[in-house]
């Protein structure tokens, strides 16, 4: 624990960037290091200095599954926290609007407490298109409930008054853990939009475990339309565990020593067939990668080297393709030529640098 409240004390004391992004292998200490955070960074009277989303959060809602009525008023409980206040703030308006790009298949309606003080007692859900009374509340899924408390918490975050005094860093751990792959992606642009709202204010710590997010976010930071704007302000990290030792390796030059776990993920997707247009976010990254290594910077001359006779104007459509606007309102599906295109290119990056991937657990 001691190494990992150094590296807290390390992120505290860092002045100068105003967004952090850590890409964390599993079970190295992600949670841990955002509690470690919050203990570095308080006031002198205990008070926190930020805010937070972590497992801890998550923790706050808890199933009523009513047994003994047979689930007839199943719902998802909230325990007593702070945040409490600040329900008023909320309706299920907001908090659709969040789950709006998620493509929910359920609409659900907040119990209050007859304390206003007191906030949301529980939510009941609905099948999408349902009104209370049409039939029993549901349950929904694990990863529809992340979704869920996730968009809770972004729209508490549009509240002015949350924070209060606390409105010196944000501080998310792992947004993503139980979404599949097209809500990895947008919890990106969920988390990109909410960078763009507080960067300017507010320290932001982002950790996750998922080598996409971290991909397709640092990409559009980086070298999006607006990376003028953020590259004297970001610095993204590799937390990993060596043996005993836990480090945290600052990269800065844009070549991240994660293109094999890329390569990985890319090839488990185009053996189940389940290649997604975010993937091609994901394949950009692998070509600037590999372009730095060889020393140019263009991704048109990896795809020369690996025997594209139009490299320029593949790299235009790759660019097209993993253009942060392109998917927000669009099916994730490629159509048919773009996955012919995603799957030569792979396949021809495979076969001309022989790279050596394990298959994933």
């Amino acid at each position: 624990m001691t190494i990992i409240n150094d590296i807290a004390a390390k992120l505290r004391d860092d002045n100068t960037t105003a967004v952090h992004l850590l890409y964390a292998f599993n079970s190295v200490g992600k949670t841990r290091l955002s509690v470690a955070y919050k203990n570095a960074t308080k006031n002198e009277d205990g008070t926190h200095k930020g805010i937070y989303y972590n497992a801890y959060s998550e923790d706050l809602f808890v199933w009523d599954n009513d047994d003994e009525n047979d689930g007839a008023n199943i719902r998802l409980t909230v325990l007593p926290s702070s945040l409490d206040k600040f329900h008023a703030g909320l309706s299920e308006f907001d908090i659709n609007t969040k789950l709006e790009p998620y493509k929910p298949r359920f609409d659900f309606r907040f119990t209050l407490h007859e304390d206003a003080e007191k906030g949301i007692e529980s939510i009941s859900f609905f099948p999408a298109g349902t009104q209370p009374g049409d039939g029993p509340p549901i349950k929904i899924s694990r990863g529809e409930e992340r979704i869920f408390v996730w968009c809770f918490f972004l729209s508490l975050m549009d509240i002015d008054d949350w924070g209060g005094p606390q409105n010196q860093h944000i501080f998310i751990d792992d947004p993503v853990s139980s979404l599949d792959d097209h809500n990895i992606f947008v919890t990106a642009s969920t988390l990109y939009n909410l960078i763009e709202q507080h960067f300017e204010k507010r320290t932001i710590i982002i950790t996750t475990h998922h080598v996409g997010l971290f991909s397709i976010l640092s990409n559009w930071l980086t070298k999006g339309e607006k990376k003028d704007k953020y590259k004297e302000k970001i610095k993204a990290h590799i937390f990993s565990r060596k043996n005993d030792n836990i480090t945290l390796e600052t990269h800065q030059t844009g070549v991240f020593l994660y293109h094999l776990r890329l390569l990985q993920l890319l090839k488990q997707v185009q053996r189940d067939n389940n290649i997604r247009a975010h993937h091609l976010v994901l394949l950009r990254q692998v070509l600037e990668n590999v372009s730095s290594f060889l020393g140019v910077g263009r991704i048109s001359y990896t795809l020369e080297r690996i025997g594209f006779q139009d490299a320029d104007e593949i790299t235009r459509i790759v660019h097209t393709l993993s253009h942060k606007d392109v998917y927000s309102y669009q099916t994730d599906t490629l159509v048919p030529d773009n996955l012919m295109l995603f799957e030569e290119i792979l396949d021809r990056l495979n076969n001309h640098f022989k790279f050596v991937t394990h298959d994933r657990d």
